[in-house]
C-alpha cells in the first residue's frame, strides 16, 4: 500500500536578514567616515604662525597648493602657471570677491608663492591669505 506524504516544500533562500546586516553595515561606514576638508586632503607641510585668524572656508574659495618642488595643484588638478592663470580669470570673471587661500609647502622657494600671487593680481583676485598652521 502506498503512502501519501505531504507535499515538500521548495527550499527557499530568505534573504531579509542578510539584507538588514548590509543596511546595518552600511549605516556603520557612513556614521565612522570622516569627510576630508579639501583644502588639508593634499598633505603638505605649512609653516608656522602665531597670528593670524581661523578663517570658515567657503565652498566658493579657491584653495591653492603648492608644493616643494613648485608645482602647483587647484581643485585636485595639477596646474601649470598659464593654465592657473587661465583658471583664477575664470574665477575673477564669476565674482571678483572670490577668496583665494595659497597654501605653500613650508620648504617652497619664495618665488613660486610669489608667482601665485601675482597670477592671482593679474586674474583680478585681490582676496588673497595664506595658510599656516597654528604656532604654539
Amino acid at each position: 500500500m502506498r503512502i501519501r506524504g505531504r507535499a515538500q516544500e521548495e527550499p527557499t533562500l530568505n534573504l531579509t536578514p542578510m539584507i538588514d546586516v548590509v543596511f546595518q553595515l552600511l549605516i556603520f561606514f557612513m556614521v565612522a567616515t570622516t569627510f576630508l576638508d579639501p583644502e588639508k586632503e593634499i598633505e603638505i607641510e605649512l609653516p608656522e604662525a602665531e597670528s593670524g585668524t581661523v578663517s570658515e572656508a567657503e565652498t566658493d574659495d579657491l584653495v591653492i597648493n603648492v608644493f616643494a618642488d613648485g608645482h602647483i595643484v587647484l581643485s585636485g588638478q595639477e596646474l601649470s602657471r598659464d593654465d592657473l592663470l587661465q583658471r583664477l580669470r575664470g574665477a575673477a570673471a564669476n565674482d571678483p570677491q572670490t577668496a583665494v587661500t595659497i597654501r605653500g609647502d613650508r620648504l617652497v622657494h619664495h618665488e613660486h608663492i610669489v608667482a601665485v600671487m601675482d597670477a592671482c593680481g593679474r586674474a583680478g583676485l585681490l582676496n588673497l591669505s595664506v595658510g599656516t598652521l597654528e604656532g604654539i
